[in-house]
């Protein structure tokens, strides 16, 4: 394989083909279908013929039956290489002939073009040219406009030859000059015959016919007139041809104006939005609603009565309040509560089984799933504002990727949160020392006064009160203080036990909140930001390769 040589045009249109390629990538199923696969065509056949060597030219001969094509070819190359009329052969295949020392047979092979020439002798100028002989265009033969066809695909530049009689002709208009004036700069349109016009009508000839290419478009495109047989504006068409080679940037314009065209029609379809990524306000109105089928509220409110019930246990009139030990612990109830395994050691959270949250009534059914499913779609949906319909649907698909595993998602996060539980009851301990206190100074008071009963019962010994306070016995005092001092404490330390309870639970809201926040942006927010990244990506790779 021919060396490819770098120079600045064809690094120009490599960084077309790689913007146009990694757009392809970027757009994949979300962009017409049609126009990726066509992209991406042209990504191939340009890359390959960007791999030979940018020394060579290959220039594609078309015309019409009659039109003087294989004549011309045999003008050019100053050979009678190509047969004309109805002695031409029947193969469908072009022919190649170049002008060089080695005929590049991997660019031919890759053009698929097996009849090869080298032209000896010729001019210098040319050197680097293949010059190929296509079938007729209109030719009765399937086979041969094929040929045209795929051929008119890969070749760096086309010289089309027509004749006074047919060179407006519609077949030659509308199926090839026409589609093609993006590649206005490297195509010649040659009048051939040019000796068989009346005398004055060549001008008005060609000045008819430059009208009708610069109306499709084809303004950039060079207009000559030949005569093939006589040889007349055959040395200027070999000049200008030896100039368009020497400049050795005709493949690279070809190649470019593929990328162009395809990344237009695609420019187009892709659009020009400027998507935000989902606002704080609509992402807010998702975690309220992912929030409530998870059952936010169902543990908030669990952590407000555990702790109420916790604290009363713990700070209450010990006489009272082991009633409530026999009262589920809301946290254990739904699997929820955290264990303290010593001083040391931080709570470990039931951070591996199911919550019992589903089992309370808040599961992905019904209103909840309702719910969730018109937040995550309003999310969607706003998101998804100017994108075309490809990447609108897109959007809505990310936003529902990950919708399946939602449920456990969400019930990990309110399993591993901390809810710290244990945390903030330091001053517990202080009211449950006194409280033992007071009990047992009941118990003294009690004992006291019943060993006096059972001693003046039993006909035993008067077993003194002992000194008083105002008149009263001390142990009475003990009871009927005791009994008064631990109730007190237990209504004051209720006010507390409330505020802390309240307090936990709005931390608990919080916590939760965030922990839910985290799955939502994981599995909905991101894969929506992460799409509309890949449409602004896909937006300005694709204003590259244009």
């Amino acid at each position: 394989m021919a060396r490819n040589r770098t120079n600045p045009d064809r690094m120009g249109v490599a960084d077309k083909v790689k913007a146009l390629a990694e757009t392809i990538e970027l757009a994949d199923g979300r962009a017409d279908a049609e126009l990726v696969a066509e992209a991406r065509n042209v990504v191939g056949h340009t890359d390959k013929r960007l791999a030979f060597s940018g020394d060579i030219t290959v220039v594609a001969l078309a015309g019409a039956t009659g039109s003087g094509k294989s004549s011309t070819f045999n003008a050019l190359s100053g050979t009678q290489l190509a047969v004309p009329g109805v002695t031409r052969p029947t193969t469908s295949k072009a022919m190649a002939a170049y002008w060089g020392s080695e005929v590049p047979n991997d660019l031919l092979d890759w053009l698929e073009v097996p009849t090869r020439h080298v032209v000896t002798g010729g001019d210098a100028a040319l050197d680097g040219l293949v010059l190929l002989d296509l079938p007729d265009h209109d030719s009765t033969e399937r086979a041969h406009r094929d040929e045209v066809d795929r051929l008119v695909q890969l070749v760096d530049m086309f010289i089309w030859v027509v004749d006074p009689q047919k060179y407006a002709d519609a077949a030659l208009h509308d199926r090839y000059l026409k589609p093609l004036a993006q590649h206005a700069e490297v195509m010649m349109v040659v009048l051939n015959q040019a000796d068989r016009l009346p005398e004055g009508q060549l001008e008005p000839t060609l000045r008819d016919l430059r009208a009708l290419l610069d109306s499709e478009g084809l303004e950039k495109a060079q207009l000559c007139a030949i005569s093939a047989m006589t040889g007349m504006g055959v040395p200027e068409l070999r000049g200008q041809l030896a100039t368009a080679i020497q400049n050795k940037q005709m493949a690279a314009k070809r190649l470019e104006g593929d990328v162009v065209q395809v990344a237009r029609k695609l420019s187009e379809d892709i659009g020009h939005a400027d998507p935000d990524e989902v606002s704080k306000g609509r992402e807010a109105q998702l975690n309220k609603a992912l929030g409530e089928a998870a059952g936010v509220g169902v543990v908030s409110e669990a952590v407000l009565k555990a702790t109420r019930r916790r604290g009363t246990l713990a700070t209450g009139w010990p006489a009272i309040t082991w009633i409530k030990r026999f009262k589920p612990d809301p946290l254990r109830r739904l699997h929820l509560d955290a264990v303290k395994i010593n001083k040391k050691q931080e709570l470990e959270p039931a951070r591996v089984q199911r919550t019992g949250v589903n089992r309370k009534g808040i599961s992905f059914n019904g209103v909840q799933q309702a719910r969730v499913d018109s937040a995550v779609r309003a999310v969607a949906d706003e998101a998804a504002v100017g994108l075309p319909r490809g990447w609108q649907d897109a959007v809505r698909d990310a936003s529902r990727r990950d919708e399946k595993l939602l449920p456990d998602e969400l019930d990990r996060a309110i399993a591993t949160t901390d809810l710290a539980m244990d945390r903030g009851t330091g001053w517990w301990k202080i009211f449950q020392v006194l409280q033992w206190l007071l009990i047992t100074c009941v118990v003294v008071g009690l004992g006291w006064l019943g060993l006096r009963m059972a001693l003046i019962y039993f006909g035993a010994m008067d077993l003194s009160l002992g000194p008083t306070w105002y008149g009263i016995p001390i142990p009475t005092w003990l009871v009927a203080g005791g009994v008064a001092a631990g109730v007190l404490l237990a209504l004051v330390s209720r006010v507390f036990v409330e505020f802390a309870a309240k307090r936990k639970a709005s931390r608990a809201t919080h916590v939760l909140e965030k922990s839910i926040g985290q799955v939502s942006r994981e599995r909905i927010i991101n894969p929506i930001n992460g799409e509309l990244r890949r449409y602004e990506q896909a937006r300005d790779m694709i204003a590259r390769a244009r």
